[in-house]
């Protein structure tokens, strides 16, 4: 079998693609907080939160986790999803 069929099998590539979300974040939020440029960390958090959450959840498939942790991380993105939408609802 192939690196990259291992990988998704095993879930592990759900792993690999959160390490490089976490550098992502720590990236952005270094240059937010130096030079006060590219995205508020709260827009980006709740952003990522979302994305995240699905990642944990396609994780969660792959690795064979029962239906309550795969909801669990389902209900988790639509928190992060409408707490985004509301804060960029009432920031306009």
């Amino acid at each position: 079998m192939a690196l990259l069929e291992q990988l998704i099998r095993s879930g592990r590539i759900v792993d690999i693609m959160l390490a490089f979300v976490v550098v992502e974040v720590v990236i952005l939020l270094a240059l937010w907080h130096r030079k006060g440029r590219g995205v508020p960390p709260r827009a980006l958090l709740l952003n990522v939160g979302a994305g995240g959450s699905l990642m944990l959840a396609l994780g969660a498939v792959l690795k064979g986790f029962g239906t309550a942790a795969i909801a669990a991380c389902l209900v988790l993105a639509l928190v992060f999803h409408l707490a985004d939408l509301l804060s960029r609802w009432r920031s306009q």
